[in-house]
């Protein structure tokens, strides 16, 4: 990560506290967050955008009956045995 430091308001300070600890999560976390959800709705796409893309391929594959490459272990009456 990369730090950064940046100014607000007294208003955004008391809300980001307020919020972060309703939240359970540290003000850092919850402006990574924010970030992120701003950008997102502005037209840039998320970090995860990759594992969108690999998850899709994964399902067409899986579609189009290709086989994963790792082979199951277990059965699935075995999940119910624990």
């Amino acid at each position: 990560m990369v730090r950064k430091q940046v100014y607000i308001t007294q208003s955004q300070e008391n809300l980001l506290k307020r919020k972060a600890a309703e939240m359970g999560v540290t003000e850092a976390e919850l402006i990574r967050e924010a970030l992120d959800s701003q950008m997102y709705t502005i037209g840039y796409p998320r970090r995860s955008a990759q594992k969108w893309q690999e998850e899709g391929q994964f399902i067409e594959e899986r579609m189009a009956g290709k086989e994963h490459s790792a082979q199951r272990t277990w059965k699935r009456e075995e999940l119910y045995d624990r």
